[in-house]
């Protein structure tokens, strides 16, 4: 790697006195931080990227019915929302999208009872190094300084397999047995987010005026990530950030948000809030899908607040093309737009980069295109 790509090595491991155990630092929101009249040094972050919101963002909100029933007036009305929206900022609700409120429901109660477990069995699903997968407190196992005040528990998501309870398996394996139940609500809600995800994927081929099919017929063999997020109470909220400014290097997110509020996003210079909504689902444009539209629909910034007095939860999926798959707009689409703005990449190339050598923010897509074309062999 040459000196240029070594500037964007991720920071070493954190050495933070906060509770130890044998693998490294334990971010025990329900002990010791809440408990500390000051947050420790390592979570605050940078004055310029705590400004204050004010604002409300004025986000499309996508009614799906007359989509799924076949309606083609209501597919063009809302094939228009979606163009308006990802020209701007890439985010908009989807509401009467077909997911059972039940399982939205599920799905949230698995998540508090997940995180409301004693630190020492959370740690059990403890994220190894070098995987996605797993619990993980404030990312402290890869960065060193401005760290998220969130817990996470992660794992995938492939419907590829002759094994069709992935996810099932995963809890079992990797917390126990009595997890199965937990595993079984989460198998259910991502391939619930899976389809809707190929509905979705169908009005942005619509929007940008391209054959209706073609982009769910490249995610329909998907390697996708699942997300728990949890957001403890915080006593100094105006110093720290759950989530900090970034854009997300999947596809395609689909948020389901609690009522507690918190997701900001840059959108005309200026901190907007997505306003909860327990109806819909917040969808808002990656990285890669920027790619795929050759630069044409944009991949926003966007950040998570904490709360002194509430805790939040939500529920993140990350829709990804399959690893090995080349990241490449339509032809049509190229020919109207102009030249091509990215090289073909791999969803691999793009992981290992966010991976092991970036912290994903505002110019992800930027720096790994400069690290890519200076880092792959002859003849890729």
């Amino acid at each position: 790697m040459d000196s240029s790509a070594s500037t964007l090595l991720l920071c070493p491991p954190l050495e933070l006195k906060v509770e130890r155990d044998n693998g490294g630092v334990v971010f025990d929101s329900s002990n010791l931080l809440q408990k500390q009249s000051k947050i420790p040094t390592e979570f605050v972050w940078p004055q310029g990227e705590l400004v204050y919101c004010q604002e409300e963002l004025r986000e499309p909100l996508v009614d799906l019915r007359g989509f799924l029933n076949g309606d083609e007036e209501a597919i063009k009305e809302a094939a228009e929302l979606v163009r308006t929206a990802c020209l701007s900022h890439g985010f908009f609700q989807v509401t009467n999208h077909g997911v059972d409120a039940c399982l939205i429901a599920e799905a949230h109660d698995h998540l508090d009872a997940f995180f409301k477990l004693p630190i020492g069995q959370k740690l059990r699903g403890r994220r190894k190094a070098g995987s996605m997968w797993g619990y993980s407190g404030s990312h402290a196992d890869r960065f060193s300084s401005r760290l998220p005040w969130k817990e996470t528990l992660s794992f995938g998501f492939d419907d590829r397999s002759c094994d069709s309870a992935v996810v099932v398996d995963y809890f079992q394996s990797v917390l126990g047995e009595e997890f199965k139940q937990t595993g079984l609500v989460y198998q259910r809600y991502c391939e619930a987010m899976k389809e809707l995800s190929l509905v979705i994927m169908e009005l942005l081929a619509i929007s940008l005026g391209i054959d209706r099919f073609h982009f769910r017929r490249f995610f329909e063999d998907s390697s996708s990530i699942m997300r728990c997020n949890y957001y403890p109470p915080c006593e100094e909220p105006g110093l720290t950030l759950g989530t900090g400014p970034h854009c997300d290097p999947t596809s395609l997110t689909i948020l389901h948000q609690d009522q507690v509020g918190g997701l900001e996003v840059l959108a005309q210079n200026k901190w907007q809030t997505v306003r909860p909504r327990s109806d819909a689902f917040v969808i808002n444009i990656g990285d890669t899908f920027m790619a795929l539209s050759n630069g044409r629909y944009k991949s926003c910034q966007h950040r998570a607040v904490v709360n002194r007095y509430r805790e939040r939860r939500s529920l993140a999926f990350f829709l990804c093309p399959k690893e090995d798959k080349v990241v490449i707009p339509p032809q049509d689409l190229v020919g109207r737009e102009g030249p091509r703005k990215y090289p073909d990449f791999t969803w691999s190339d793009l992981l290992e980069f966010t991976q092991k050598h970036y912290r994903a923010d505002l110019k992800t897509l930027q720096n790994f295109t400069q690290w890519f074309l200076s880092n792959k062999p002859p003849n890729y």
